[in-house]
Formats: C-alpha cells, structure tokens, sequence
C-alpha cells in the first residue's frame, strides 16, 4: 500500500472516532512527537482513566500507524519509531504557542469557536519536526549534530548541546553548548536544515547549569521615558507599572532580546530620541556582565 493511500485509509478511520478517542490519540501522536516516547501511566494520568483503557488506546493507534511506535519491554513503555510519521496534521505556529505555553494535547481540533484573536506577522516559522529532534534532545539530555548556516559563514556542521528553546519576539532560538567554540550560544532554529541525536557523552560543563549567562538574573528598573512621553500614566498603564516603575528580573541571556524588542533606551542620560523609545532603563548598571547587549538601544560600556 503507498503511502497516500495509507494516509487516506488513516484519515477515515479517524474520522469515525469519537471526540474523545480523537483527543487521547492526538495526545499519544503529540508525545511521540516531541518527548519520543510514551507509557500507560501518562494516558491514566492525562485523562484520568483506567489502566486497561489506555491500553487499549495505545493498541488503537499502534493499528492506525503500526509504523510509528515500538514497544520498549525493558520498561514497559512505547517509543518513537525510525519510521515515525505523526498521524496527525500540526500547523507550526499553534504548535510553538502550545509548547510556549505548556500545553501538550497537540488535538488542534478542540477550537470550534474562530476567536477575534490576531498578531502581527513574524519571520519564517521554523519547520516542526526540526523543533521536535531539539525537544527530545533537550529532555533525554543528549547532544546534537546540526547543519547551520550562519551569516559568516555559511552552511557547516556543528555539534551543540541544547538546553532551551526561545522565543525573542522575532525568531526563535535554541541555546545550549557550542562544540566548536566550546562556549554557550544562541542558534537561530530557521537556519538549523537538519538534526541528528548523539548518543555521544555529555559533559556536566556542557549542561544549562554552567551556563553562567542563562544562570545569572538580572533586575531591570523600566520607567516611562524622561522626555519623549508627554504623559507618563500611558506607559504606566500599558506596562502594568507600580509607582511609575516595572521592575523585572530577567537572565542575562535574554536580557538584550527584551530591551530590543521593547525598543528601551539603555542610555546613561535617556538621550535617544524618537517616539518609538517611550521607556528608560534607570539602573543600567545592572546589566554589567552581559553579553548580547550589543542589540540593546543606546547601550555603551
């Protein structure tokens, strides 16, 4: 049987499904996906069912993509298989919100209702199964070969080892352990064509709690600025500030994406001009030490 026909075989046995099949199963597919494996007890407790249902279920979508899951009979759990194609269909957008926002059904078809809900554009998505190689290498703490293309250099081989996945308001970005430079960095996941898991050692030095920038926090002091807002109580109200101030604590890390993003003269003297720069970092000595801030408006050591 090809493929497609397959797929079309699939897509009416699905479609036969009660809402509630549709659900578990999407879930099983999501876990799959991203954790790359999956067990009883994350079914039971999921959706507060019996033991034997989740079996069944498993049994179900084993049927619908027996090419999709392995039985791991050292643990009794079910694993993502080579030949793994999702079963369900994942828009890349909503999918990123999901995980942003932890919530892992991965069923896109609980949302009936069309929401007066938009945003702006943002830049190219990143491709979902790119995401999903990263995700698992996160939570299996293993490390990566990729293929990245940088402005500098172009196209090349790396080997990182991933501890976050970012979103800065414009692109997203997974940090981890830089082989190459043996250094934390940020790697844009648009220019990331491919991904490969390691089954090499991973050295403590090489994991997110030696990464002193990610580690580091940082309190900002963000108030309305000094002399391009008229009045001030705008800001106040559109940053939810107390006392004519926002205070944060943000890594050191990130803290260069916020300012940009937010457009936050970083200044000595709130000497920038231009009514795109409606906030002032009052204690900008707190950002001594960081290292993305050549992005941050107005900042000079």
């Amino acid at each position: 049987m090809s493929i497609i026909s397959q797929k079309n075989k699939n897509t009416n046995e699905i479609e036969k499904l009660t809402f509630a099949q549709k659900q578990r199963l999407s879930f099983i597919d999501f876990t799959l996906l991203f954790k790359g494996s999956i067990n009883r007890k994350e079914l039971t407790e999921k959706f507060e069912m019996g033991l034997a249902n989740a079996t069944r279920d498993l049994t179900l979508y084993k049927e619908l993509a027996p090419l999709n899951i392995d039985f791991n009979a050292q643990d009794r759990s079910y694993l993502q298989a080579k030949t793994f194609k999702p079963l369900f269909s994942y828009d890349s957008k909503q999918t990123l919100a999901k995980l942003s926002h932890k919530i892992s059904d991965g069923f896109d078809g609980v949302m009936e209702v069309a929401f007066p809900v938009d945003a702006p554009l943002q830049l190219n998505v990143p491709d979902i199964f790119i995401v999903a190689r990263i995700v698992q290498a996160i939570l299996k703490g293993k490390a990566i070969s990729i293929i990245y293309t940088s402005l500098s250099s172009g196209s090349k081989a790396r080997e990182i080892v991933p501890h976050t996945i970012i979103d800065n308001g414009l692109r997203w970005h997974v940090r981890g352990y830089d082989r190459k430079t043996n250094s934390f960095r940020d790697f844009v996941i648009t220019r990331i064509s491919k991904v490969t898991l390691q089954d090499k050692h991973v050295d403590e030095f090489e994991t997110a709690i030696e990464d002193n920038q990610w580690m580091r926090k940082m309190d900002l002091h963000i108030v309305p600025h000094p002399t391009n807002v008229k009045f001030p109580q705008a800001i106040e109200l559109d940053y939810g500030m107390d006392g004519g101030m926002l205070q944060l604590t943000v890594r050191a890390a990130l803290v260069g994406y916020l300012l940009r993003r937010w457009n936050v003269d970083c200044t000595e003297d709130s000497s920038l001009k231009g009514g795109e720069y409606q906030l002032w970092l009052s204690n900008r000595q707190t950002l001594y030490g960081a290292k993305n801030l050549a992005i941050a408006p107005g900042y000079q050591e």
